[in-house]
Protein backbone atom coordinates (compact mmCIF):
# COMPACT_ATOMS: atom_id res chain seq x y z
CA UNK A 1 0.00 0.00 0.00
CA UNK A 2 1.25 3.44 -0.82
CA UNK A 3 1.27 6.37 1.58
CA UNK A 4 -0.28 9.65 0.40
CA UNK A 5 1.56 12.75 1.63
CA UNK A 6 0.77 16.42 1.12
CA UNK A 7 2.24 19.57 2.66
CA UNK A 8 -0.36 22.24 3.40
CA UNK A 9 -0.28 25.89 2.44
CA UNK A 10 -2.96 28.53 2.77
CA UNK A 11 -5.81 28.05 0.31
CA UNK A 12 -5.13 24.34 -0.37
CA UNK A 13 -7.89 21.88 -1.17
CA UNK A 14 -8.33 20.18 2.18
CA UNK A 15 -9.90 16.96 0.88
CA UNK A 16 -6.62 15.13 1.50
CA UNK A 17 -6.52 16.43 5.07
CA UNK A 18 -10.13 15.30 5.61
CA UNK A 19 -9.33 11.80 4.27
CA UNK A 20 -6.29 11.55 6.56
CA UNK A 21 -8.40 12.62 9.56
CA UNK A 22 -10.96 9.97 8.58
CA UNK A 23 -8.42 7.28 9.47
CA UNK A 24 -8.94 8.23 13.14
CA UNK A 25 -12.11 6.45 14.23
CA UNK A 26 -14.43 8.45 16.49
CA UNK A 27 -17.70 7.93 18.24
CA UNK A 28 -20.83 9.67 17.00
CA UNK A 29 -22.69 12.11 19.23
CA UNK A 30 -25.66 14.42 19.10
CA UNK A 31 -24.87 17.68 20.92
CA UNK A 32 -27.98 19.47 22.15
CA UNK A 33 -28.98 22.67 23.89
CA UNK A 34 -32.02 24.74 24.74
CA UNK A 35 -32.00 28.47 24.15
CA UNK A 36 -33.22 30.97 26.72
CA UNK A 37 -36.33 31.31 24.54
CA UNK A 38 -36.95 27.54 24.79
CA UNK A 39 -35.87 26.50 21.28
CA UNK A 40 -34.30 23.03 21.16
CA UNK A 41 -31.16 22.69 19.03
CA UNK A 42 -29.19 19.59 18.13
CA UNK A 43 -26.48 18.54 15.71
CA UNK A 44 -24.36 15.53 14.88
CA UNK A 45 -20.75 15.82 16.04
CA UNK A 46 -17.81 13.47 16.11
CA UNK A 47 -15.46 16.14 17.47
CA UNK A 48 -16.02 15.07 21.09
CA UNK A 49 -13.27 14.27 23.59
CA UNK A 50 -12.55 14.13 27.28
CA UNK A 51 -10.26 16.87 28.59
CA UNK A 52 -9.92 16.29 32.33
CA UNK A 53 -11.13 13.96 35.08
CA UNK A 54 -10.60 16.49 37.88
CA UNK A 55 -12.50 18.64 37.26
CA UNK A 56 -14.61 16.61 34.80
CA UNK A 57 -14.26 18.45 31.46
CA UNK A 58 -15.13 17.52 27.88
CA UNK A 59 -14.86 19.34 24.56
CA UNK A 60 -16.51 19.44 21.17
CA UNK A 61 -16.21 21.80 18.23
CA UNK A 62 -18.71 23.68 16.09
CA UNK A 63 -18.15 25.23 12.68
CA UNK A 64 -18.10 29.04 13.05
CA UNK A 65 -20.65 29.41 10.26
CA UNK A 66 -23.09 26.88 11.75
CA UNK A 67 -26.68 28.20 11.88
CA UNK A 68 -26.95 27.04 15.52
CA UNK A 69 -23.83 28.93 16.66
CA UNK A 70 -25.68 31.64 18.59
CA UNK A 71 -27.96 29.07 20.26
CA UNK A 72 -24.99 27.11 21.61
CA UNK A 73 -22.88 30.13 22.57
CA UNK A 74 -25.70 31.93 24.40
CA UNK A 75 -27.32 28.94 26.17
CA UNK A 76 -24.49 28.33 28.65
CA UNK A 77 -25.29 24.60 28.81
CA UNK A 78 -25.20 21.66 26.42
CA UNK A 79 -25.58 17.89 26.48
CA UNK A 80 -23.54 15.33 24.58
CA UNK A 81 -25.52 12.21 23.66
CA UNK A 82 -23.30 9.29 22.59
CA UNK A 83 -25.11 7.16 20.01
CA UNK A 84 -25.26 3.38 19.91
CA UNK A 85 -25.32 1.36 16.68
CA UNK A 86 -29.12 1.07 17.05
CA UNK A 87 -29.32 4.86 16.56
CA UNK A 88 -27.46 5.23 13.25
CA UNK A 89 -30.54 6.88 11.69
CA UNK A 90 -30.18 9.79 14.15
CA UNK A 91 -26.72 10.63 12.81
CA UNK A 92 -28.11 11.71 9.42
CA UNK A 93 -31.27 13.21 10.96
CA UNK A 94 -29.32 15.65 13.15
CA UNK A 95 -26.77 16.40 10.38
CA UNK A 96 -29.55 17.61 8.06
CA UNK A 97 -31.47 20.88 8.48
CA UNK A 98 -35.04 20.37 9.77
CA UNK A 99 -37.44 22.97 11.17
CA UNK A 100 -38.02 20.73 14.24
CA UNK A 101 -35.30 18.13 14.70
CA UNK A 102 -36.87 16.86 17.92
CA UNK A 103 -40.48 16.45 16.71
CA UNK A 104 -40.10 12.76 15.82
CA UNK A 105 -37.19 11.93 18.18
CA UNK A 106 -37.77 10.46 21.63
CA UNK A 107 -36.10 12.73 24.18
CA UNK A 108 -36.46 14.29 27.61
CA UNK A 109 -35.27 17.61 28.98
CA UNK A 110 -32.28 17.15 31.25
CA UNK A 111 -31.71 18.64 34.68
CA UNK A 112 -29.92 21.63 33.15
CA UNK A 113 -32.35 22.22 30.27
CA UNK A 114 -30.71 20.47 27.31
CA UNK A 115 -32.52 17.70 25.42
CA UNK A 116 -31.38 14.15 26.22
CA UNK A 117 -31.81 11.62 23.41
CA UNK A 118 -33.66 8.48 24.57
CA UNK A 119 -31.58 5.27 24.61
CA UNK A 120 -28.24 7.02 24.02
CA UNK A 121 -25.49 4.80 25.43
CA UNK A 122 -23.95 7.73 27.32
CA UNK A 123 -25.03 11.28 28.11
CA UNK A 124 -23.08 14.20 29.53
CA UNK A 125 -24.91 17.28 30.78
CA UNK A 126 -22.48 20.20 30.80
CA UNK A 127 -22.09 23.87 31.63
CA UNK A 128 -20.04 25.79 29.08
CA UNK A 129 -16.77 26.69 30.81
CA UNK A 130 -14.81 28.16 27.92
CA UNK A 131 -15.09 28.95 24.21
CA UNK A 132 -11.94 28.94 22.13
CA UNK A 133 -11.82 30.29 18.57
CA UNK A 134 -9.61 28.00 16.48
CA UNK A 135 -9.46 28.20 12.69
CA UNK A 136 -12.91 27.77 11.19
CA UNK A 137 -14.36 26.26 14.40
CA UNK A 138 -15.30 27.16 17.97
CA UNK A 139 -14.16 24.73 20.65
CA UNK A 140 -16.61 24.33 23.53
CA UNK A 141 -15.11 23.15 26.79
CA UNK A 142 -17.80 22.00 29.18
CA UNK A 143 -17.81 21.06 32.85
CA UNK A 144 -19.71 17.81 33.22
CA UNK A 145 -22.45 18.30 35.81
CA UNK A 146 -24.12 14.95 35.30
CA UNK A 147 -23.24 11.78 33.35
CA UNK A 148 -25.11 8.57 32.62
CA UNK A 149 -24.30 5.42 30.63
CA UNK A 150 -25.87 2.11 29.64
CA UNK A 151 -24.78 -1.04 27.87
CA UNK A 152 -24.69 -0.97 24.09
CA UNK A 153 -22.41 -0.99 21.09
CA UNK A 154 -21.10 2.51 20.27
CA UNK A 155 -21.69 3.92 16.81
CA UNK A 156 -18.32 4.59 15.18
CA UNK A 157 -17.37 6.89 12.30
CA UNK A 158 -14.24 6.13 10.27
CA UNK A 159 -13.09 6.62 6.66
CA UNK A 160 -16.31 8.45 5.81
CA UNK A 161 -18.67 5.70 6.96
CA UNK A 162 -20.67 4.66 10.01
CA UNK A 163 -19.34 1.46 11.57
CA UNK A 164 -19.75 -0.76 14.58
CA UNK A 165 -16.82 -1.83 16.75
CA UNK A 166 -15.33 -5.26 16.21
CA UNK A 167 -13.56 -7.26 18.88
CA UNK A 168 -9.88 -7.91 18.27
CA UNK A 169 -8.74 -11.51 17.73
CA UNK A 170 -7.58 -13.45 20.83
CA UNK A 171 -3.87 -13.04 19.99
CA UNK A 172 -4.30 -9.31 20.69
CA UNK A 173 -5.54 -9.97 24.26
CA UNK A 174 -2.02 -9.62 25.73
CA UNK A 175 -1.57 -6.23 24.05
CA UNK A 176 -4.97 -5.08 25.39
CA UNK A 177 -4.06 -6.14 28.95
CA UNK A 178 -0.68 -4.37 28.72
CA UNK A 179 -2.34 -1.16 27.48
CA UNK A 180 -4.86 -1.21 30.36
CA UNK A 181 -2.03 -1.62 32.89
CA UNK A 182 -0.08 1.32 31.39
CA UNK A 183 -3.19 3.51 31.46
CA UNK A 184 -3.88 2.93 35.16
Amino acid sequence: MSEHIITFASGDDHGHFRRALGRFATGVTIVTTRTKQGKLEGLTANSFSSVSLDPPLVLWSLRREAPSRSSFTEAGHFAVNVLGTHQAHLCRHFATPHPDKFGEVAHAIGTHGSPLIADAIARFECRTEQLIEAGDHLIFIGRVLRAAHRDGEPLVYATGALCSPAALPPHCANANAANRERAS
